[in-house]
């Protein structure tokens, strides 16, 4: 395939294809990795930009990955052989905000964090809060509907999305949404566009619905349990107790003990970490203490932003820490609430029967669990798979979903008829044939 025409209609930086960047977009942090590097990337820095290269990719056919910072995990960003990337890393400004309107207007590579950074400036802050906030992009948050830390109380990130700007397969740009707090006319694309993983268009831009800075104080809670049957029941005694803290996580005993030899502090046990914010945060947080307490835990409370940094980290470091033991395969299923502990328990049970190592964590306030294969290699082995469909299949007899947050990406589509159904399937792939005719955003992904 000749790159001429597209060259053509771009700067000369913006087009790549250097063999080390190509070999980069082949992966993400799924664990996950292409057979072969693709044909090239598009370092968009504008719209313009990535309209050029989805009316190339059209004329020509050419598969296009959607990509930004690469931190996925569900390989739903990875390039192959024939592919062209077009990534929007470089298109990362704030650029409006009002204070009025409580909404700003964002590229789709601003980082979670540096947005936030830049917020705090006017007052006014974005709550969607994953994990990998410092890293992680806007534009990613949207295509896979992340959730995060903060989910419990302030929902995920459909719930702060007015408007986006998207590329659609033509090259052609639309609008969706409204920069009103109302707006029902016609059906909700923007809805539909958040979470489908670059498989209908490419978001190039955003309006994102924001809340002013939390007024009072945030108050830390964090407390460690014998197992995490008794840590599930203890989290559930507090959504059960009508408190809604603004963050409850909860990280396995696994994961606890891989983290003390990363981190080099003393630590076992599985963890919970709870904060509560707003006015009313530091009584909410002694009532946090004391149903941890009465259900075994070790706890400490503080408000010391300092001291509340350490336990934080203890949950915001897993990932790493797990990481620095081999390859990692993230996990993401959902489940009610109230079978919280069940799941952690049929994790674990799968894990002993095919003999893998499988440390999970939770975001307990919403029923998000995270089990995550730890293995040597590149590639995970049939065990590792078995025990996934074991897990996958404890999710939805529970009620629950295959994922919370990472997306379907590469790593769950042959699970998708277990919950979906052949009908519901047949009625996405044709709403992904009416905004893609030819097929070519992000093939084999999602649907």
């Amino acid at each position: 395939m000749s790159l001429e025409a597209l060259r053509a209609a771009l700067p000369d930086h913006v087009l790549v294809t250097d063999p080390a960047a190509l070999d980069v977009a082949r992966a993400d942090k799924s664990g996950h990795r292409s057979a072969a590097a693709p044909l090239a990337i598009v370092e968009a820095e504008s719209v313009e930009h990535v309209q050029a290269a989805m009316r190339w990719a059209s004329e020509h056919l050419v598969a296009v990955v959607p990509r930004a910072a690469g931190t996925g995990l569900a390989g739903g960003a990875i390039a192959g052989s024939g592919e062209l990337v077009v990534s929007v890393d470089r298109m990362r400004s704030l650029l409006h905000v009002s204070l009025v309107d409580q909404s700003c207007v964002v590229e789709p590579g601003i980082r979670n964090a540096e947005l936030n950074d830049l917020l705090a400036a006017h007052g006014l802050w974005w709550p969607p809060d994953p994990a990998s906030r410092a890293i992680s992009t806007v534009g990613g948050n949207i295509a896979t509907n992340a959730g995060g830390l903060l989910c419990a109380k302030y929902g995920v990130t459909r719930e702060w999305v007015l408007a986006l700007d998207v590329v659609l397969a033509d090259g052609s740009l639309i609008t969706t949404g409204h920069r009103t707090v109302k707006g029902v006319t016609g059906l909700d694309l923007t809805a539909l566009l958040i979470g489908s993983e670059g498989t209908l268009g490419i978001i190039v831009g955003a309006t994102l619905k924001l809340r002013p800075l939390v007024e009072g104080g945030i108050w830390t809670v964090g407390a460690f349990f014998e197992d995490e049957a008794i840590a599930a029941a203890a989290c559930t005694a507090v959504t059960a107790a009508r408190i809604r803290p603004a963050i409850m996580e909860l990280v396995g005993r696994d994961a606890v003990t891989m983290l003390a030899a990363y981190s080099g502090q003393p630590m076992h046990g599985a963890f919970v970490l709870v904060q509560t914010d707003d006015l009313g945060a530091e009584a909410s947080s002694e009532t946090v203490a004391q149903i941890l307490a009465a259900h075994g835990g070790r706890v400490e409370r503080t408000d010391d932003p300092g001291r509340a940094d350490v336990l934080v980290q203890v949950r915001r470091q897993v990932h790493w820490a797990l990481e620095s033991f081999g390859t990692v395969l993230v996990e993401d299923v959902s489940v009610p609430r109230s079978r919280l502990a069940d799941m952690f328990r049929a994790c674990d049970e799968a894990a002993a029967r095919h003999g893998v190592r499988l440390a999970t964590t939770a975001h307990a306030g919403d029923g998000n669990l995270h089990p995550t294969f730890v293995f040597d290699g590149p590639e995970p082995s049939p065990a590792i798979w078995a025990c996934a469909d074991e897990v996958f299949e404890a999710a939805i007899a529970m009620g629950g979903t295959l994922t919370g947050e990472h997306g379907v990406g590469i790593l769950k589509r042959r699970w998708l008829v277990d919950e979906l159904g052949e009908r519901q399937l047949a009625l996405q792939r044709a709403v992904k044939a009416a905004f893609d005719p030819a097929g070519i955003l992000n093939p084999g992904k999602a649907v």
